[in-house]
């Protein structure tokens, strides 16, 4: 029989530490008690309805929570498969410190349509984007649960230009837009555009920008 101490181990070698019940349903019996007795002692924390996440380093999941952007990562990991998950949007801009405060909506890639918003136990809000992940650039990145994939700043700036409204904060996505700017290089940002085959004017816009201001910088 799988006692809690196993149980606890195999939910930390999940990927980002993040499982739900019916994930661990085929190796561990009465997974659901087991979970909900180390939510108790503060060894798992619930992230949202059904999904629960081991605290790093041994903390009090009593006490820690994980940031907006991991817990929305964590939360789209374990819904729909490792590296099916991407922070973007305003989630990654918050990643790129192109926010530099902490907001209450971040933004996930996933590659299905049709998800409806994820409220969150800690608060705020993740709003699940249809995408074609395999077509994003996108890096692995450091967060407080593992490593997991962020859109680039080029492609962070793309999304952010293109659609403003994901996520429901379009004033804060053009502020991002802007700060992100000065992370972004021209060719960079052409290799999203053509990767993806379309941009609208915004995109356009600081594309050109980008592009006249590149002969001013090398001659500087």
């Amino acid at each position: 029989m799988v006692n809690d101490v196993d149980a606890l181990r195999a939910i930390e070698r999940a990927p980002l530490r993040t499982v739900r019940p019916q994930d661990l349903e085929s190796d561990l019996s009465h997974a659901r008690r087991t979970i909900a007795r180390l939510v108790d002692r503060g060894a798992l924390v619930r992230l949202a309805k059904g999904v629960y996440a081991a605290p790093p380093e041994g903390r009090d999941g009593r006490q820690w929570r994980p940031t907006l952007e991991t817990a929305g990562l964590a939360v789209a990991t374990a819904r729909f498969g490792n590296r099916n998950a991407i922070l973007m949007g305003l989630g990654a801009a918050r990643h790129w410190a192109a926010i530099p405060r902490a907001i209450g909506a971040t933004t996930v890639a996933i590659p299905e349509a049709g998800r409806p918003p994820v409220t969150l136990d800690g608060g705020g809000m993740i709003h699940l984007i249809p995408r074609d992940v395999e077509r994003l650039d996108a890096a692995l990145e450091q967060n407080e649960l593992g490593r997991a994939l962020v859109t680039t700043p080029a492609q962070t700036l793309y999304d952010l230009l293109m659609k403003p409204g994901q996520g429901g904060m379009p004033d804060e996505a053009l502020a991002a837009a802007r700060h992100l700017r000065g992370q972004v290089g021209p060719a960079d940002l052409r290799r999203v555009v053509d990767t993806l085959g379309r941009a609208n004017p915004a995109v356009r816009d600081v594309l050109n920008a980008l592009e006249r201001e590149v002969p001013r910088v090398e001659g500087a």
